[in-house]
């Protein structure tokens, strides 16, 4: 059974909202050490737009981002949990 592979954000500028291309991600608040557990946030249906729970960051799809894509740019954390060997 093939897992299924999430890109994970960061917001290391303290921005009050990150674009991104997808709709299901993990966030983990600042780059380690002064990160936040990953938690998984997915927004369903209609949704556009989710609030994570930890740092309060609003992350907005833009579907004319690349799936992997972010404004600001350097939110891209990683590309999933293939990019730590797992």
């Amino acid at each position: 059974m093939a897992r299924e592979v999430y890109p994970k954000f960061t917001n290391d500028h303290g921005v009050p909202e990150i674009r991104i291309g997808v709709k299901a991600f993990k966030c983990i608040g600042a780059s380690p050490p002064q990160d936040h557990p990953q938690i998984y946030l997915a927004m369903g249906g209609q949704d556009t737009s989710i609030l994570c729970p930890y740092c309060a960051t609003l992350f907005r799809f833009d579907r004319d981002l690349d799936p992997y894509g972010a404004d600001p740019p350097d939110s891209v954390f990683a590309l999933g949990d293939e990019a730590e060997g797992a």
